[in-house]
């Protein structure tokens, strides 16, 4: 994988559990953009490792962890559906230290994810749902060469009579 900017792009390592909760946790506490809310997250460390492990288990799916001066910033996950007639589609799903955002890791962690696609024989299409209010996320995904290809409309309860749309993106490789 790459270096550059003390950045490096790699994949994950159970040793890595611990960090990527405290990640987690952190993006979580910002209720902004996850569907999870924070009271609902139950995670141990020994529960992110069995998840981990399971990932690097299947050949179809994949961690990736950004580290910039050896800190772990964010995290990538690329989950395949257990389904013959999907295992050519996968989505993903991203998390970066807020203190890292608008530093290029979130691109840099989508660009190793698309070039281990393109190198996977099976994976074809490369999903992910977002919310309709992260306008930073999607234009970062329309820049990666992500398109709209449909919409859950009012999929997110935020607060009583606020909804957010789920917004259903995807890119073939």
């Amino acid at each position: 994988m790459e270096m550059d900017n003390q950045m490096n792009i790699r994949v994950a390592r159970l040793a890595d559990a611990k960090k990527m909760l405290e990640i987690q946790q952190e993006v979580l506490a910002e209720e902004l953009f996850l569907i999870t809310t924070t009271e609902e997250y139950q995670q141990t460390i020994e529960g992110q490792q069995a998840w981990i492990q399971s990932k690097l288990a299947n050949d179809h799916e994949t961690i990736l962890i950004a580290e910039r001066n050896d800190e772990v910033v964010g995290w990538l996950v690329f989950q395949s559906p257990n389904r013959k007639r999907l295992a050519h589609t996968g989505s993903f799903g991203m998390m970066v230290r807020k203190d890292y955002r608008g530093q290029g890791i979130g691109k840099r962690l989508i660009g190793e994810l698309l070039t281990w696609a393109v190198a996977n024989p099976v994976i074809e299409k490369v999903c992910l749902g977002v919310f309709s209010t992260n306008v930073g996320a999607i234009a970062l995904y329309q820049k990666m060469g992500f398109i709209e290809e449909g919409r859950k409309i009012k999929e997110i309860k935020v607060r009583d009579n606020e909804y957010v749309d789920d917004v259903l993106m995807y890119k073939m490789v």
